[in-house]
Formats: C-alpha cells, structure tokens, sequence
C-alpha cells in the first residue's frame, strides 16, 4: 500500500502556495462560521479557520497580534470552542488585514446572497 499524505497535509501545503485557496479557506470559514444557519456550519467555520490559521501564521502570531493567549486561541477554534464575539472580530480582523481582503465587502457579498 503506497503512502499517502493526510488530507490535513495537502491542504496546509496548498494554502502555503496558493493565494487564491488562501483567502477561499479564510472566508470560507468566515462565513460558517459567523454566518452558519446551524450546528454543523459552525463546526465547519471553526475547523475551515483553525485549518487557515496552521497553515498561515501560526497561533503564537496570532495571539501576539490579538492580544489574546495562543492557548484561548486553540480553545476558541477547537470542535467545542465557543469565542466571543469581541474575540472573533479581533481575531477576524488580523486574518483579513494579513489577506488584503475587505472584511465589510466580504459580510455584504453573503448577507445578499442569503
């Protein structure tokens, strides 16, 4: 049986490369996430953001810019996380300055295509 890379792996390394995938992971998760109609889009959310942010800048960068503990950061985005919404704007802000992406533009776009 040949060996394979995680599906995990292969993500992480196509979002080190591909800029286009980046953003789409980023406000993939976003929109899960804060936008989600259920359970299950925010678990999607989380995991889609905890995903970017391994691939990018690592939760020890992320807190250094947010300001909150890496430690709350893993918390926040584990499968049973539950952020504040103060923390996730903090948190949103950096991941979409970092990007070069509107994140106001982005909110619109998805409220009107709801």
């Amino acid at each position: 049986m040949p060996i394979t890379r995680s599906f995990r792996e292969t993500v992480v390394e196509r979002a080190k490369t591909d800029k286009e995938f980046r953003q789409l992971m980023l406000v993939n998760g976003f929109i899960h996430l804060m936008l989600g109609r259920n359970d299950e889009d925010v678990f999607i959310g989380r995991s889609g953001i905890r995903d970017y942010i391994n691939a990018t800048l690592g939760f020890q960068k992320l807190a250094e810019k947010t300001g909150i503990h890496a430690k709350s950061l893993m918390q926040m985005f584990s499968n049973k996380g539950n952020p504040s919404l103060h923390n996730l704007n903090l948190v949103f802000r950096v991941l979409f300055k970092q990007e070069k992406l509107n994140m106001e533009e982005i909110v619109q776009g998805a409220m009107a295509a709801a």
